[in-house]
């Protein structure tokens, strides 16, 4: 009652986790079933929470979905007492969600749960999420086509031919992290450009993942994709001399370049020798970077 205005709500909680203490966790989770019913009823106005570790259990959520009508935004990581059922359940009591992240959740069935229900999601955020597949997310794309803010870093199942795919119901996409998703290469890079033409940021971190050669298809590429401002791609091993140079010209209004621990080959992972006097001259000229994350390469020198 002292904030019925109150439109956000953080409640992340430093929550330990459940295999270590699961029976006295799951009592506590009960504990707090009446106080967030009481809240949820109290801020009517409320649009966005954050419940990450915080002791909730499946009927505590249920409260918050129905009852707080306003709600647009949940984000949940850790909360190891919710179930699949249970967040379906409470789904269907909130069907103008437009933004959920949850990272404990591995089933597919959430994913088809969430396209049957054709939730208005502008961001969906699945971040290490495991046990999901291709099929779930493949499924929630078709059905959710207003996507503008996706995560699905440490998918390991992805794979070029995949995001092709997947590409085709993204025509809202503005941000998205495929970190690593080891299987990716620079073919996924050039169809999200293709494909997502309000595409502004894209992160593809990595390490270790497989050394691709940039195909002579790709080297050809004569389109110009002026929406992507932000590229990071930190450790690919594919990324080399010929990359530099097809990031420039295909990418003219880039702001910030991350290559952080970069390299093109296994035996040379530190003089990076793409990285010339000609190659950065060549990347001022090409695009409008204005930050370049060069960590961790120990023999630059400054041009």
């Amino acid at each position: 009652e002292c904030f019925p205005l109150l439109q956000e709500l953080n409640f992340r909680y430093p929550c330990p986790s459940i295999s270590s203490i699961e029976d006295s966790y799951h009592q506590v989770c009960s504990s707090y079933v009446d106080g967030i019913k009481a809240l949820s009823l109290a801020l009517i106005k409320l649009r966005k929470v954050n419940l990450s570790g915080f002791p909730l259990n499946n009927e505590s959520l249920f409260h918050l979905f129905n009852n707080c009508k306003l709600l647009q935004e949940v984000i949940m990581i850790r909360c190891d007492a919710i179930t699949y059922t249970g967040l379906a359940y409470a789904l269907r009591e909130r069907p103008t969600l437009n933004s959920l992240s949850f990272h404990s959740f591995e089933s597919d069935e959430l994913l088809y749960s969430i396209a049957r229900k054709r939730l208005p999601l502008t961001k969906l955020d699945l971040s290490f999420c495991t046990g999901y597949s291709y099929a779930g997310i493949l499924c929630l794309l078709t059905k959710c086509q207003r996507i503008q803010h996706l995560n699905l870093q440490g998918a390991e199942y992805l794979t070029d031919q995949h995001v092709v795919q997947l590409s085709s119901f993204l025509g809202d996409l503005v941000y998205i992290n495929l970190s690593y998703c080891d299987e990716l290469t620079e073919s996924t890079l050039l169809a999200l450009a293709r494909k997502c033409p309000s595409l502004s940021k894209m992160i593809m971190e990595t390490f270790g993942n497989k050394i691709v050669r940039l195909s002579d298809s790709l080297l050809q590429e004569s389109g110009v994709y002026p929406q992507l401002k932000s590229l990071c791609l930190g450790g690919n091993l594919w990324f080399s001399d010929e990359g530099a140079i097809m990031v420039a010209s295909i990418f003219p209004n880039l702001e910030l370049f991350n290559l952080n621990a970069c390299t093109c080959s296994l035996f040379d992972l530190y003089s990076c020798p793409w990285l010339s006097e000609g190659n950065c001259q060549d990347l001022r000229k090409r695009c409008k970077v204005t930050y370049i994350n060069l960590a961790e390469w120990s023999r630059m020198k400054l041009l």
